[in-house]
Protein backbone atom coordinates (compact mmCIF):
# COMPACT_ATOMS: atom_id res chain seq x y z
CA UNK A 1 0.00 0.00 0.00
CA UNK A 2 0.80 3.49 -0.94
CA UNK A 3 0.70 5.99 2.06
CA UNK A 4 0.53 9.45 2.56
CA UNK A 5 1.30 11.24 6.60
CA UNK A 6 -0.78 14.31 6.88
CA UNK A 7 -0.07 16.27 9.78
CA UNK A 8 0.68 19.47 11.10
CA UNK A 9 3.15 18.58 13.45
CA UNK A 10 6.58 17.20 13.11
CA UNK A 11 6.84 14.73 16.03
CA UNK A 12 3.43 13.49 14.71
CA UNK A 13 4.39 12.02 11.82
CA UNK A 14 7.52 10.73 13.30
CA UNK A 15 6.12 8.90 15.25
CA UNK A 16 3.56 7.30 12.44
CA UNK A 17 6.01 6.76 10.30
CA UNK A 18 8.11 4.79 13.44
CA UNK A 19 5.29 2.70 13.57
CA UNK A 20 5.01 1.91 9.81
CA UNK A 21 8.46 0.56 9.73
CA UNK A 22 6.98 -2.52 11.34
CA UNK A 23 4.56 -2.69 8.00
CA UNK A 24 6.93 -3.41 5.03
CA UNK A 25 4.21 -3.84 3.18
CA UNK A 26 3.28 -0.03 3.49
CA UNK A 27 5.10 2.59 1.85
CA UNK A 28 5.16 6.15 3.08
CA UNK A 29 4.76 8.13 -0.36
CA UNK A 30 4.75 11.76 1.17
CA UNK A 31 4.75 13.31 4.52
CA UNK A 32 3.08 16.53 4.04
CA UNK A 33 3.01 19.80 6.66
CA UNK A 34 -0.92 21.23 5.31
CA UNK A 35 -3.93 20.82 3.70
CA UNK A 36 -2.64 22.01 0.28
CA UNK A 37 0.36 19.32 0.34
CA UNK A 38 -1.77 16.86 0.77
CA UNK A 39 -3.89 17.67 -2.24
CA UNK A 40 -0.86 18.26 -4.19
CA UNK A 41 0.88 14.94 -3.23
CA UNK A 42 -2.68 12.70 -3.36
CA UNK A 43 -2.60 13.68 -7.04
CA UNK A 44 0.87 12.80 -7.69
CA UNK A 45 1.20 9.23 -5.85
CA UNK A 46 -2.77 8.28 -6.03
CA UNK A 47 -2.15 6.64 -2.65
CA UNK A 48 -3.92 3.72 -1.56
CA UNK A 49 -4.15 4.87 2.73
CA UNK A 50 -3.72 8.12 4.41
CA UNK A 51 -3.15 8.98 8.14
CA UNK A 52 -4.91 12.07 8.49
CA UNK A 53 -5.05 15.14 11.17
CA UNK A 54 -8.08 16.75 11.72
CA UNK A 55 -7.29 20.28 13.22
CA UNK A 56 -4.70 21.82 10.81
CA UNK A 57 -4.52 25.34 9.76
CA UNK A 58 -5.49 26.68 5.76
CA UNK A 59 -7.41 23.28 5.46
CA UNK A 60 -8.98 20.99 8.02
CA UNK A 61 -8.59 17.41 7.67
CA UNK A 62 -12.57 17.54 6.63
CA UNK A 63 -12.06 19.75 3.60
CA UNK A 64 -9.09 17.76 2.44
CA UNK A 65 -11.05 14.87 2.42
CA UNK A 66 -13.79 17.10 0.56
CA UNK A 67 -11.47 18.12 -1.86
CA UNK A 68 -9.75 14.78 -2.37
CA UNK A 69 -13.63 13.48 -3.56
CA UNK A 70 -14.19 16.74 -5.84
CA UNK A 71 -11.40 14.95 -7.52
CA UNK A 72 -12.88 11.51 -7.58
CA UNK A 73 -9.91 10.64 -4.98
CA UNK A 74 -11.22 8.18 -2.12
CA UNK A 75 -8.06 6.50 -0.03
CA UNK A 76 -8.98 4.77 2.49
CA UNK A 77 -8.35 7.32 5.95
CA UNK A 78 -6.94 6.56 9.43
CA UNK A 79 -7.48 9.72 11.45
CA UNK A 80 -4.83 10.76 13.84
CA UNK A 81 -6.05 13.25 15.92
CA UNK A 82 -6.73 14.78 19.22
CA UNK A 83 -10.30 15.34 18.91
CA UNK A 84 -12.36 14.38 21.44
CA UNK A 85 -13.49 10.90 22.08
CA UNK A 86 -17.40 11.47 21.87
CA UNK A 87 -17.34 13.08 18.51
CA UNK A 88 -14.92 10.37 16.64
CA UNK A 89 -17.84 7.74 17.40
CA UNK A 90 -19.17 9.31 14.74
CA UNK A 91 -16.44 7.67 12.75
CA UNK A 92 -16.35 4.07 14.06
CA UNK A 93 -20.18 4.36 12.95
CA UNK A 94 -18.96 5.15 9.34
CA UNK A 95 -16.31 2.35 9.27
CA UNK A 96 -13.32 4.88 9.82
CA UNK A 97 -10.98 3.95 11.87
CA UNK A 98 -8.78 7.11 13.88
CA UNK A 99 -6.21 7.29 16.32
CA UNK A 100 -6.98 9.29 19.70
CA UNK A 101 -3.21 11.14 20.05
CA UNK A 102 -1.32 9.94 22.33
CA UNK A 103 -2.02 6.11 20.97
CA UNK A 104 0.08 3.01 21.67
CA UNK A 105 1.19 0.84 18.79
CA UNK A 106 -0.92 -1.93 19.81
CA UNK A 107 -3.58 0.43 18.43
CA UNK A 108 -1.96 1.40 15.34
CA UNK A 109 -1.62 -2.27 14.28
CA UNK A 110 -4.86 -2.58 14.92
CA UNK A 111 -6.21 0.35 13.23
CA UNK A 112 -3.58 -0.92 9.85
CA UNK A 113 -5.08 -4.23 10.40
CA UNK A 114 -8.72 -3.02 10.06
CA UNK A 115 -7.89 -0.66 6.90
CA UNK A 116 -6.59 -3.87 5.69
CA UNK A 117 -9.85 -5.81 6.24
CA UNK A 118 -11.72 -2.88 4.68
CA UNK A 119 -9.93 -1.74 1.48
CA UNK A 120 -9.96 -5.96 0.92
CA UNK A 121 -13.79 -5.98 1.13
CA UNK A 122 -13.87 -2.88 -1.06
CA UNK A 123 -12.07 -4.46 -3.92
CA UNK A 124 -14.71 -7.74 -4.16
CA UNK A 125 -17.53 -5.17 -3.44
CA UNK A 126 -16.89 -1.64 -3.73
CA UNK A 127 -19.14 0.50 -1.30
CA UNK A 128 -18.76 4.25 -1.33
CA UNK A 129 -17.63 5.72 2.08
CA UNK A 130 -19.40 9.05 3.27
CA UNK A 131 -19.09 12.35 2.50
CA UNK A 132 -16.81 14.56 3.70
CA UNK A 133 -19.31 16.93 4.34
CA UNK A 134 -21.63 14.09 6.32
CA UNK A 135 -18.76 13.32 8.52
CA UNK A 136 -17.75 16.37 9.52
CA UNK A 137 -21.02 17.85 10.06
CA UNK A 138 -22.03 14.78 12.61
CA UNK A 139 -18.02 15.35 13.75
CA UNK A 140 -19.12 19.28 14.75
CA UNK A 141 -22.31 18.06 16.82
CA UNK A 142 -24.35 21.13 15.67
CA UNK A 143 -21.36 23.46 15.87
CA UNK A 144 -21.74 25.88 12.61
CA UNK A 145 -19.44 26.23 9.78
CA UNK A 146 -16.69 28.89 9.84
CA UNK A 147 -15.10 28.73 5.87
CA UNK A 148 -16.39 26.91 2.97
CA UNK A 149 -13.50 25.20 0.69
CA UNK A 150 -14.67 25.85 -3.16
CA UNK A 151 -12.42 23.87 -5.86
CA UNK A 152 -12.09 25.23 -9.52
CA UNK A 153 -9.99 23.05 -11.58
CA UNK A 154 -6.45 23.75 -9.73
CA UNK A 155 -7.63 26.62 -7.67
CA UNK A 156 -9.36 26.26 -4.07
CA UNK A 157 -10.83 29.03 -2.34
CA UNK A 158 -11.38 29.31 1.32
CA UNK A 159 -14.53 31.44 1.97
CA UNK A 160 -14.88 32.70 5.63
CA UNK A 161 -18.26 33.34 6.63
CA UNK A 162 -18.14 36.67 7.45
CA UNK A 163 -17.30 37.06 4.16
CA UNK A 164 -20.24 35.25 2.91
CA UNK A 165 -23.04 37.46 0.91
CA UNK A 166 -25.67 34.81 0.02
CA UNK A 167 -26.03 31.56 -1.39
CA UNK A 168 -27.99 30.61 -4.06
CA UNK A 169 -29.35 27.22 -5.30
CA UNK A 170 -28.56 25.91 -8.64
CA UNK A 171 -29.50 22.30 -9.38
CA UNK A 172 -27.01 20.31 -7.12
CA UNK A 173 -24.69 23.04 -6.63
CA UNK A 174 -24.75 26.15 -4.62
CA UNK A 175 -23.49 29.46 -5.94
CA UNK A 176 -21.86 31.57 -3.02
CA UNK A 177 -21.74 35.57 -3.66
CA UNK A 178 -18.35 36.52 -1.65
CA UNK A 179 -16.24 39.85 -2.09
CA UNK A 180 -17.88 40.88 -5.73
CA UNK A 181 -17.21 36.55 -6.95
CA UNK A 182 -19.06 34.13 -7.92
CA UNK A 183 -18.16 30.47 -6.79
CA UNK A 184 -19.62 27.21 -7.20
CA UNK A 185 -19.68 24.38 -5.12
CA UNK A 186 -21.02 21.03 -5.82
CA UNK A 187 -23.30 20.78 -2.34
CA UNK A 188 -27.53 21.15 -1.72
CA UNK A 189 -28.59 24.57 -0.38
CA UNK A 190 -30.54 21.89 1.86
CA UNK A 191 -27.27 20.74 3.06
CA UNK A 192 -25.17 23.79 3.25
CA UNK A 193 -28.09 25.46 5.23
CA UNK A 194 -28.13 22.66 8.25
CA UNK A 195 -24.42 23.82 8.92
CA UNK A 196 -25.29 27.21 9.04
CA UNK A 197 -25.31 29.12 11.93
CA UNK A 198 -28.89 29.82 11.85
CA UNK A 199 -28.45 33.71 13.76
CA UNK A 200 -26.35 34.57 10.96
CA UNK A 201 -27.98 33.40 8.04
CA UNK A 202 -31.38 32.64 7.16
CA UNK A 203 -33.60 30.93 4.17
CA UNK A 204 -34.97 33.91 2.79
CA UNK A 205 -36.82 31.63 -0.38
CA UNK A 206 -36.57 28.13 -1.55
CA UNK A 207 -33.06 29.38 -3.19
CA UNK A 208 -31.32 31.95 -1.58
CA UNK A 209 -29.86 31.99 1.92
CA UNK A 210 -28.87 35.54 3.13
CA UNK A 211 -25.97 37.09 5.68
CA UNK A 212 -28.27 38.90 7.71
CA UNK A 213 -25.59 41.72 8.07
CA UNK A 214 -25.87 42.02 4.60
CA UNK A 215 -29.85 42.74 4.82
CA UNK A 216 -30.14 46.72 4.76
CA UNK A 217 -34.05 46.49 4.25
CA UNK A 218 -37.50 44.32 2.49
CA UNK A 219 -39.21 46.04 0.15
CA UNK A 220 -42.88 44.77 -0.59
CA UNK A 221 -44.01 45.52 -4.73
CA UNK A 222 -47.57 44.00 -4.30
CA UNK A 223 -49.68 42.21 -2.41
CA UNK A 224 -47.35 39.48 -1.87
CA UNK A 225 -44.06 39.74 -4.25
CA UNK A 226 -41.16 41.03 -1.56
CA UNK A 227 -37.65 41.74 -2.03
CA UNK A 228 -34.70 41.52 0.54
CA UNK A 229 -31.97 45.16 -0.33
CA UNK A 230 -28.51 44.58 0.37
CA UNK A 231 -25.90 46.34 1.37
CA UNK A 232 -24.40 46.44 -2.19
CA UNK A 233 -27.77 46.88 -3.72
CA UNK A 234 -28.38 43.53 -4.78
CA UNK A 235 -32.29 42.45 -4.66
CA UNK A 236 -33.33 39.27 -4.01
CA UNK A 237 -36.55 37.19 -3.69
CA UNK A 238 -38.33 36.73 -0.12
CA UNK A 239 -40.70 34.30 -0.15
CA UNK A 240 -43.88 34.33 2.26
CA UNK A 241 -41.97 31.70 4.28
CA UNK A 242 -38.96 33.58 4.16
CA UNK A 243 -40.47 36.93 5.24
CA UNK A 244 -41.97 35.21 8.29
CA UNK A 245 -38.26 33.71 9.62
CA UNK A 246 -37.22 37.43 8.59
CA UNK A 247 -40.42 38.82 11.35
CA UNK A 248 -39.48 35.93 14.46
CA UNK A 249 -36.01 36.48 13.86
CA UNK A 250 -36.81 40.26 14.40
CA UNK A 251 -38.74 39.71 17.26
CA UNK A 252 -36.37 37.52 19.24
CA UNK A 253 -33.59 40.58 18.48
Amino acid sequence: MKALIIDDEDLARAVVRQHLAAHPDVTVAAECANGFEALKAAAQHEPDLIFLDIQMPKLDGFEVLELLEAEGRRPAVIFVTAFDQHAMRAFEAHAVDYLLKPFARERFDAALAKTRTLLAAKEAAPVAPPAATELAATARQGRPLERIVVKDGPKITVVHLDRLDWVQAQDDYVLLRTEGRNLLKQQTLASLETQLDPGRFIRIHRSFILNLDRLVRVEQDGKEHREAVLRDGARLPVSRAGYQRLRELWEET
